[in-house]
């Protein structure tokens, strides 16, 4: 047994976690700290919803020609669409951690292979805070982080963990899994208390490939027909040459070994990203479903509602499949914030601030009134939506760490204009694009004798990213 201040193995105190804790709720006011169950509390209701794979331009209203996401888009008339909002991490086990967390990959030391993420950012998640500011909160889906023993209880109040295949039987009837998270995510709306706010993450699958099975992406039947007349354009970057100019380190990557699996013919191709849009399609129909539900019961005049993916989706792009590099196609996601209470005026618009999946938590800790644990990096993006935010970041930084021989460890530094990307286990090759020229990421300036100077100062910025990321770093359980 430890005394209520040792030191846990995390390297954070109960004590450190109390204090941190104790200081958010002082944030909002104490008739709203806790439901008394006689006075209802005024703060709005959150609807986090997740995709798994999804990039930025697979819908409608991003300019996809192609893929039909009228809920989505509808949302994004109705709210505000970020164009350029990125993950720190994209790979799933990694990059939601960081949103449960609001911490870099660096920072929490969680991917695939490690030990669970620690009691210690299990405590100061969204969620966690959130609960213990009198909301009732859920979950439904895909969690795709692994927690110490009893974290799932201090964070949701309802539970509901899914995994694949995406055909299950529940009872006597054969269910769709997107179809599935959306009646669970009704259930658990219809279940709330009128006097208690509530914050539900829905966490899909869709539009993750069953990587296990030859077919890769399934969708509901009702969609068989759906883009069978269209041609779907390969990428620039899908042409043969291009892949043929990489390094041989990144020839024999993961991502080139799932292409086969996908992409490898031309109507292959085809039939592989449609069906990556049937199961968008998919599930923007389940989000349409919860969102009606919502309007049914008089409750979406006070609910925010919050969509992006995990990250994002090479299909084709660079002779690649997957995600894991730091090229716009794997880090960048949609991401559609629909307020009802912003002013008709703040409402429809397409912002180009650069936003985070590590602003995630504290802006939804900022829209419940609750304090943001001062350790985390992010910003809420509140003050982008209404408006109020004048001084906004111009740099993003991006990294994936995992050991995995077949995924080169990749660290990047992005600008509104520039992007320097490099690998730790290959120093002898680095990336540096204009975006504002080559948006593709196709000509690769950093052997340019003209961008050298830039070169170098991105390099630094790079190590002054790493520098400060692992002043303090809270590193997972060693057992």
């Amino acid at each position: 047994m430890t005394t209520a201040g040792a030191r846990r193995r995390d390297g954070w105190s109960r004590r450190d976690v109390l204090r941190t804790t104790v200081g958010a709720l002082a944030a909002i006011p104490a008739s709203r700290a806790a439901t008394t169950g006689r006075e209802p509390d005024a703060r709005p209701n959150i609807l986090f919803v997740l995709t798994d794979d999804q990039r930025w331009d697979a819908l409608g209203c991003a300019g996809n020609p192609v893929v039909r996401t009228p809920t989505l888009d509808r949302m994004a008339r109705d709210g505000v669409r970020f164009e350029r909002a990125f993950v720190t991490t994209p790979i799933c086990a990694a990059s939601r951690a960081s949103i449960l967390t609001g911490l870099y990959e660096r920072t929490h030391g969680y991917t695939f292979e490690k030990p669970p993420l620690a009691r210690g950012a299990t405590d100061l998640t969204y969620p966690a805070l959130l609960r213990q500011s009198g909301y009732r909160t859920g979950f439904v889906g895909k969690l795709g982080v692994a927690v110490e023993k009893g974290a799932e209880r201090e964070m949701f109040d309802v539970f509901q963990p899914s995994s694949l295949p995406y055909y299950q039987t529940i009872g006597s009837e054969r269910t769709y899994l997107s179809d599935l998270h959306a009646s669970q995510a009704i259930e658990f709306i219809r279940a709330v208390r009128p006097d208690q706010p509530f914050c539900l993450s829905v966490s899909f699958w869709a539009p993750h490939a069953d990587d296990d099975k030859p077919e890769q992406y399934f969708w509901p039947p009702s969609l068989d027909d759906l883009y069978r007349d269209v041609t779907v354009e390969p990428p620039p970057t899908s042409e043969p040459a291009f892949f043929e100019a990489l390094p041989e380190f990144l020839k024999t990557t993961l991502n080139r070994e799932r292409w086969y699996w996908r992409f490898d013919a031309p109507d292959k191709y085809q039939r592989m990203v449609k069906g990556y849009y049937r199961m968008i399609t998919a599930l923007d129909g389940a989000v349409g479903r919860i969102l009606n539900e919502l309007d049914r019961l008089g409750l979406a005049r006070n609910t925010v509602v919050i969509f992006t993916s995990d990250n994002g989706y090479f299909l084709g792009d660079r002779g690649y499949a997957d995600k894991w590099t730091m090229h716009e196609q794997s880090v960048r996601v949609p991401f559609i914030v629909k307020d009802p209470r912003l002013p008709a005026g703040r409402r429809g618009r397409a912002i180009t601030e650069m936003v985070l999946n590590i602003d995630i938590a504290p802006t939804i800790l900022e829209l419940a009134g609750v304090g943001a644990p001062a350790r985390m990096p992010g910003r809420s993006i509140v003050g982008l939506l209404t408006g109020r935010t004048a001084n906004w970041r111009h740099e993003v930084f991006t990294e994936h760490l995992w050991k995995n021989p077949k995924i080169p460890q990749t660290e990047a530094v992005r600008t509104e204009r520039w992007k320097y990307i490099r690998y730790p286990g290959h120093p002898e090759f680095e990336e540096l694009y204009d975006l504002d020229s080559d948006r593709w990421e196709r000509r690769n300036l950093a052997r340019d004798a003209r961008q050298q100077a830039r070169l170098l100062q991105m390099r630094r910025d790079c190590d002054g990213w790493i520098r400060r990321l692992s002043v303090s770093p809270l590193m997972t359980p060693t057992a």
